[in-house]
């Protein structure tokens, strides 16, 4: 039997993090997993051994080795194509389940929407990189730019969070449209972090069950 996939995106500070923690908890005796699956919680970039040096290239702030647009573009396609064939696809092949931070509509919102590189390029390329393979369920969560900006005022940002405001309401933007083209759940992450969990929980069980 086949796993299941499972992704959370959306915003810098939109509350990834804190919720595929409280996933990795409750997935594994939530009763939606078999018995003999095991989970595997991951992230993009940086899922793999390959991915961690990759996202150290991308993330650093150094102004001398800022890659241009496209080459951010492919970098994170390595990344991608990386994770998909040695982490993600296999797990699924055993049965085991995976949860990631970031997939395939990270790329489209910010290189496609924040970046303004071509789209249909980047479409393509996603089909490349992942075979085909496609999330069970990609749940967005939605926050205001200006509460994305406000969670992560004092902290040291890399280079992406380092963008102005007007690249993040293109990225926003761009998230919302992909998740009317894709059919993706949307879930309001400006409400309290137990709120939030629950309504997890709620759309897991509604779709995986």
């Amino acid at each position: 039997m086949s796993g299941r996939f499972i992704v959370l995106d959306g915003i810098d500070g939109c509350g990834k993090s804190t919720q595929i923690r409280h996933l990795a908890k409750w997935l594994p005796n939530s009763g939606l997993m078999p018995a003999t699956a095991r989970l595997v919680c991951t992230c993009e970039p940086g899922g793999t051994l390959l991915g961690r040096s990759i996202r150290k290239l991308l993330l650093h702030n150094e102004a001398d080795h800022i890659p241009s647009a496209k080459a951010e573009l492919l970098l994170y396609a390595a990344d991608r194509a990386q994770h998909v064939d040695t982490v993600i696809s296999p797990a699924i092949r055993r049965g085991d389940w995976v949860l990631s931070d970031r997939f395939v509509g990270s790329t489209l919102a910010y290189q496609g929407y924040g970046r303004g590189l071509d789209r249909e390029l980047i479409t393509n390329l996603e089909s490349i990189v992942t075979s085909g393979l496609e999330p069970d369920l990609t749940v967005l969560l939605m926050v205001p730019v200006a509460v994305s900006m406000q969670r992560r005022s004092g902290k040291q940002n890399d280079r992406i969070e380092s963008e102005e405001n007007a690249f993040f309401h293109r990225v926003a933007d761009g998230f919302a449209a992909l998740a009317d083209q894709r059919s993706w759940c949307r879930l309001n992450a400006q409400s309290s972090i137990a709120q939030l969990s629950k309504e997890l929980e709620q759309t897991l069980r509604q779709t995986l069950q």
